[in-house]
């Protein structure tokens, strides 16, 4: 008992907190501000603590090691506290703890006294971390759905808002219809192999062509089509996509950062088991016949189609959600690569979206940073002469912006660098071109941003962005530009841990 109750203590920790949070907050006096905001500014510092914690958590399990618990086979296959659970129980914390303290100093700001958010904000973390731990079909949709109603809440905050209700309805009855098509393949693969357990499945499909399999090998590829259509969705990969720049432009930007770096990371998180765990047969990752060819053309569309599109853009905020969108192309980059060097694909998969959520992260706070209410940051030219306005709110933009582009010595470029060699070791060379000039073809939007800041001046009578004074968005971003720093000065002790986390093997 023991062995579980530490094993699942990331879990569980913030689990049980977010239900005290959600009391504390439902029977909570009347706050002392008349706008609510000392209350909201409690609740995020209390909540980003309760994430940090999760995250110090996850280490300490990481540091005793999951193999040295024995009692935790008794929640296995429905959880899986292995070190790839207990790295992306770690980046989900840390991205949500940055979304937190965000939303700490952007709620009171902007009068939005929502005391709601953290809570929700806490579930759907829980829901994540239940969505990277997740063997079994059952438990994979539970997380899937615990993540995601969290997540329709958070982006319909704003209640008068016909843009965040517009954003939130669209983002709900797509992700209604992607968890559908998932759950449609669970259960062809269930009717199919009589399993859920995606170990059980993958070794179910193993015998098909064996004398005496009752495996039926199309209702396993029907299968693999809506599984892999539904987990498309929720990395936001083209043409499953339709649903981000609406829905990152229409929430709240501490929210837009939530869905950003943790949702993302969890959908990946599970694409990689679901694809090597149940859908790990060598005829299944094969090229001539197999997901990795469907991966590849995703990876290479995605990559095309945002920075093409993002490029277009006026409004930052709906460029860094296309530039989003980009970086999932990237990441499938990754998981294509898991075809023949898995393990390293795997490490180089991991990294990459620990360097994005903290490069995306601290990218959306310089965002809330630098607009105060009435003065926000919405376009380009919002930005216009900020670097001599305010140099420090422009360094640290610009510091995430190289890092979202891929230039050294940034977090970003070794992110990019691994996974693009991943793909060179798997021999895709083909796509390990295409998204090296993708990336050079981002750099524009990137630098685009720079240059208003530091080159442009204000154009008579247009607004101007006005940082706001909020020590919780300035720790944000700190924490994360030195994040985005050490990864990059020291990226072999954080590509070993991913590395040793790397524990999916394809049979």
């Amino acid at each position: 008992m023991k062995d579980i109750v530490f094993g699942l203590s990331p879990i569980l920790g913030v689990g049980v907190f977010a239900l005290l949070l959600m009391l504390a907050e439902a029977f909570s006096g009347e706050p002392d501000a008349k706008d609510g905001s000392g209350k909201v500014a409690e609740l995020g510092l209390v909540s980003a603590f309760i994430l940090a914690s999760g995250a110090a958590l996850s280490i300490g399990v990481w540091l005793a090691g999951p193999e040295n618990l024995p009692g935790l086979a008794a929640v296995a296959p429905y959880l899986i506290i292995d070190r790839f659970a207990l790295f992306f129980c770690f980046v989900l914390c840390l991205g949500g703890s940055f979304a937190a303290l965000l939303a700490g100093g952007y709620l009171p700001e902007h009068r939005i006294d929502r005391g709601e958010f953290f809570p929700l904000l806490l579930f759907s973390t829980v829901g994540a971390m239940v969505l990277a731990s997740a063997g079994d079909m059952l438990s994979l949709f539970i997380g899937l759905e615990t993540m995601s109603l969290g997540v329709y809440c958070l982006i319909g905050l704003r209640r008068g808002s016909k843009r965040a209700a517009e954003a939130a309805v669209k983002y709900f009855l797509l992700g209604s219809f992607a968890a559908a098509l998932m759950l449609f393949g669970a259960a062809l693969l269930y009717g199919a192999t009589g399993q859920t357990a995606l170990s059980a499945i993958g070794a179910a499909i193993g015998t098909i062509g064996q004398p005496g399999s009752t495996v039926s090998a199309p209702l396993v590829l029907i299968a693999l089509a809506l599984t892999l259509s539904g987990l498309a969705f929720k990395v936001s990969a083209v043409p499953f996509h339709m649903w981000t720049p609406d829905a990152y432009e229409g929430a709240p930007t501490p929210a837009t950062a939530f869905m950003a770096v943790a949702v993302k990371s969890a959908a990946f998180a599970v694409m990689l088991r679901v694809l090597l765990s149940a859908f790990g047969d060598s005829r299944l990752m094969s090229w001539g016949n197999g997901w990795p060819p469907a991966v590849a053309f995703l990876a290479v569309v995605t990559m095309t189609v945002a920075n093409l599109v993002a490029g277009r853009q006026d409004s930052v905020k709906r460029m860094l959600a296309y530039s989003s969108v980009a970086h999932a192309g990237y990441a499938l980059v990754g998981v294509v690569a898991t075809m023949r060097s898995s393990e390293e694909a795997q490490a180089s998969l991991m990294f990459y979206l620990l360097t994005y959520t903290v490069g995306t992260a601290g990218a959306f706070g310089c965002l809330i940073w630098v607009g105060s209410r009435g003065a926000e940051a919405v376009s380009y030219e919002d930005m216009a002469g900020l670097g001599r306005r305010h140099p420090g709110a422009a360094m640290a933009f610009s510091l995430f912006l190289l890092s979202l582009a891929g230039l050294p010595p940034t977090a970003g470029f070794f992110g990019k660098l691994y996974v693009f060699r991943a793909a060179i070791g798997a021999e895709l060379y083909a796509v390990a071109v295409i998204g090296l000039l993708n990336s050079i073809v981002g750099a524009y939007y990137y630098l685009r941003v720079m240059v208003f800041m530091y080159m442009r001046d204000p154009a008579p009578g247009a607004p101007v962005a006005t940082p706001m004074r909020s020590g919780m968005v300035v720790s944000a971003v700190v924490i994360a530009a030195l994040f985005v720093i050490g990864l990059g000065l020291v990226p072999g002790s954080w590509l070993e841990m991913a590395q040793s986390a790397a524990t999916l093997a394809a049979r």
